[in-house]
């Protein structure tokens, strides 16, 4: 019997572990047994001081995060939260200290974030490859965790942390799954594609939606084949038009999230 695949799975900005699981009901549903998706809570709980848009609705809405509308338990987290010139960061070290612990009581053999949690899986795959830099995410002075496998990024973006720019230093190396939506007006493909350059081991897919974690039969196929098996041969999923699991892609008339 094959050993079972453990993979981290972090939220977007406003979203939960919950309503993320739930947003991925069709992917999780594909997965066979030997795969393992484990869903985290960020640290940071949101207000709706903490949402953009004409409303803190519209906002939840935008952001994937609808649920949290109508059901005041399911609460919206962030991993941080910056300031609207995203020059003051807030939370990324209480999220970073989340994340050694959880990772020290059990072996992933990979990461797969959305919006803000692909920024933090990005930089948390490129910490377990230099975390000496990050003093407070050792235990006893040993990183908490070996390198990950792989990680997947869906909308992903360089964090505005600081020292994101030390520990990316001028790239990483860990095998990583880039998953762009073509008419994304959250995190632009311009910008995600300054998170794709940092990555030296980069497989890029787009998808002709927004911003959201494809989920047609093709894209659930693809991502399940690469979870099983990142280093394989396994086929594009190609283009077509996807249905929405993350997200749909408002207009914000109050410009992007600071956040994302």
């Amino acid at each position: 019997m094959a050993a079972t695949r453990k993979i981290l799975m972090l939220h977007g900005y406003g979203q939960n572990a919950t309503i993320f699981s739930r947003r991925l009901g069709a992917l999780r549903k594909s997965m066979p047994k030997d795969i393992e998706l484990v869903f985290l809570d960020g640290p940071v709980v949101l207000h709706p001081v903490d949402l953009v848009g004409s409303s803190s609705i519209t906002s939840l809405e935008a952001l994937g995060a609808a649920e949290a509308v109508t059901d005041p338990t399911m609460t919206p987290r962030a991993w941080w939260k910056s300031n609207a010139d995203r020059t003051v960061t807030h939370g990324m070290n209480d999220s970073l200290l989340l994340l050694r612990d959880t990772l020290s009581k059990d072996h992933y053999d990979g990461v797969f974030g959305f919006s803000q949690g692909a920024a933090m899986a990005a930089l948390l795959a490129a910490l377990l490859e230099t975390p000496q830099l990050h003093p407070p995410f050792l235990i006893d002075g040993q990183p908490p965790h070996p390198r990950f496998q792989f990680c997947v990024e869906v909308s992903g973006f360089k964090p505005s942390w600081p020292l994101s720019t030390e520990i990316f230093e001028t790239s990483y190396s860990t095998p990583t799954l880039h998953i762009l939506g073509k008419t994304d007006v959250i995190v632009v493909p311009e910008r995600s594609q300054i998170l794709v350059d940092l990555s030296s081991n980069k497989r890029v897919e787009e998808h002709d939606g927004g911003h959201f974690v494809p989920s047609k039969a093709n894209w659930r196929n693809f991502i399940r084949e690469y979870l099983r098996d990142p280093l394989g041969n396994v086929p594009s999923p190609g283009a077509g038009s996807q249905t929405n699991s993350g997200t749909v892609t408002p207009n914000l008339s109050n410009g992007p999230e600071p956040n994302l």
